[in-house]
C-alpha cells in the first residue's frame, strides 16, 4: 500500500480521531494547529486536558488520538500563511487535507475546497462540522448532538434523566466516516484522477445510526418504542443486565431457540411458563420475565451463570471495569502502545481491525509546533523561515 501524506487542520477529537486512522495505516499525518496573537494556550484545547504526564501541552487526553504525528503551527489568518499552506500542499505532494473548523470560517482562512483545488488538482478535501456547511456557524460538540439526535432520549433509566453514552460517540461516528470517505475518494481518483470534496456532518452520520428507531415512527409504534429501556432490550426479551450473588451478568436472548436452550438449564427451568415460547409473548410477559430472571440469577455467582450459558451457546457477558477489558486475552496483544519521553511505556486501544505488517508502536505526540521548521525546510522555504516568524506567519523557536 502506497504511504499517503495527510495534511490536518485538527482539535479536539472528532478529526484526530480520524487521522489516527491513516497513521495505523503506517500514512503520514501533520497536525496543522493555530498560530497567532490572541488570549488563551495555543494550538488544541485538548492538549491540556487531563493529568500532566510528560508536559504541559502533552496531557493524558491528549495523548492516544495524537500518536504517530507530525505537528506544525501556522497563522492562516493572514494570506502570507495560505501561501505556506499552499506551498506545503504541491512540495510535500499531499494526497488529503482535512479540518474541523466551523464552515464559516473555511473561506477566511483559505482552507475551503475550490481555493485549496487550485495548489493540487487532485487533492482530497474532507470536513467534518456539526450539521454540514449549510449551517456554518455550529460547533460541532459530542454532548450536545448527542442531545440534539435522540441519543440522550434513547439512554438511561426508563423512569430517569435523559443520559450521555459513556463514549463519545458521535465524534467517533464522524472520525470513521471521514477514514471511510477518504479511502473511497482515493479509490475512485486511482480510476478517474479527481479529487473530490467530503463534507461529514456529524448530526447527520449520528442520524443514520437510528437504524433501530427512527423508522418505527412510521409504524404507529408506542412511545416506550422510542425512549428509555434501561439495560433492556427494546424488542429481544429477555436481555437485560442481571443480579448475581457477587455482581451483575448481561445475558441476551436473540431468538426462540436461545429461549428454548435456556428454560432446558435446570436453574431456569421454571421460566418456561405457557405464552412465552415466542417473542411476541414474551413480550407480553416482559416485566414478570425480568422478575424471574433476577430470581434465578441472583441466587448464583457470575462465573457459575457464564459457565451455562456458554454450554447452551446463549449470549452472556461480565460487566468488565476498563482494567479488566485491557486484560480481556481477546485484546491484551492487540493493544498498541507509545513511550514517553522518560521511556515508560502507555499502553493504549488497538485499532479498529487487525492490518497485517502494521506497526503497533507509535511515537509520542509532538508538541505544539514542534516540526514547523523542519516541515517547510522540506518544502523548500528553509531559508524563508525567520522572516515568515518576524511576519507572524510562524512560530520563531519551533
Amino acid at each position: 500500500m502506497k504511504r499517503r501524506t495527510i495534511l490536518s487542520m485538527e482539535q479536539a477529537l472528532s478529526l484526530p480521531y480520524a487521522t489516527l486512522r491513516f497513521v495505523h495505516l503506517g500514512w503520514r499525518v501533520i497536525r496543522i494547529e493555530s498560530f497567532g496573537s490572541g488570549p488563551g494556550l495555543p494550538g488544541d484545547p485538548n492538549r491540556y486536558i487531563g493529568s500532566v504526564v510528560a508536559d504541559d501541552d502533552r496531557r493524558s487526553y491528549f495523548v492516544a488520538p495524537n500518536v504517530g504525528k507530525e505537528a506544525i503551527a501556522l497563522n492562516l489568518k493572514d494570506p502570507k500563511g495560505q501561501e505556506v499552506l499552499h506551498r506545503l500542499i504541491r512540495e510535500l505532494d499531499a494526497d488529503v487535507f482535512c479540518c474541523n473548523t466551523l464552515p464559516s470560517r473555511y473561506e477566511q482562512l483559505g482552507i475551503d475546497y475550490d481555493r485549496l483545488k487550485t495548489a493540487k488538482s487532485d487533492l482530497i478535501w474532507a470536513g467534518i462540522s456539526a450539521m454540514g456547511p449549510d449551517y456554518p456557524d455550529i460547533p460541532g460538540y459530542d454532548p450536545a448532538l448527542q442531545a440534539m439526535v435522540g441519543y440522550m432520549e434513547l439512554t438511561g433509566e426508563a423512569d430517569g434523566p435523559p443520559t450521555l453514552a459513556g463514549v463519545p460517540v458521535i465524534d467517533l461516528k464522524a472520525g470513521d466516516e471521514v477514514f471511510a470517505g477518504v479511502c473511497l475518494a482515493l479509490a475512485e481518483r486511482a480510476e478517474t484522477g479527481l479529487g473530490t470534496r467530503i463534507d461529514v456532518s456529524m448530526l447527520q452520520a449520528a442520524a443514520s445510526w437510528l437504524i433501530t428507531t427512527l423508522p418505527l415512527v412510521d409504524f404507529g409504534c408506542q412511545p416506550n418504542e422510542i425512549t428509555r429501556c434501561g439495560n433492556e432490550h427494546r424488542k429481544f426479551i429477555p436481555t437485560n443486565a442481571y443480579p448475581t450473588n457477587d455482581g451483575y451478568i448481561f445475558v441476551a436472548i436473540g431468538s426462540d431457540v436461545q429461549w428454548r436452550r435456556l428454560t432446558e438449564s435446570p436453574k431456569f427451568a421454571a421460566l418456561a411458563k405457557p405464552g412465552r415460547e415466542t417473542n411476541a409473548g414474551r413480550h407480553a410477559d416482559r416485566e414478570a420475565i425480568h422478575a424471574d430472571m433476577r430470581a434465578v440469577t441472583s441466587r448464583f455467582n457470575a462465573g457459575e451463570l457464564a459457565d451455562d450459558f456458554r454450554k447452551a451457546t446463549i449470549p452472556n457477558a461480565a460487566i468488565h471495569t476498563i482494567p479488566q477489558v485491557r486484560a480481556l486475552a481477546a485484546l491484551a496483544d492487540k493493544l498498541t502502545a507509545t513511550r514517553l519521553p522518560d521511556g515508560r511505556q502507555v499502553r493504549m486501544q488497538p485499532k479498529a481491525v487487525d492490518l497485517p505488517g502494521s506497526a503497533d508502536d507509535f511515537a509520542f505526540p509532538p508538541h505544539y509546533g514542534e516540526h514547523t521548521r523542519s516541515i517547510l525546510a522540506e518544502a523548500g522555504l528553509g531559508g524563508d523561515y525567520d522572516s515568515l516568524a518576524q511576519a507572524g506567519i510562524v512560530p520563531a523557536q519551533a
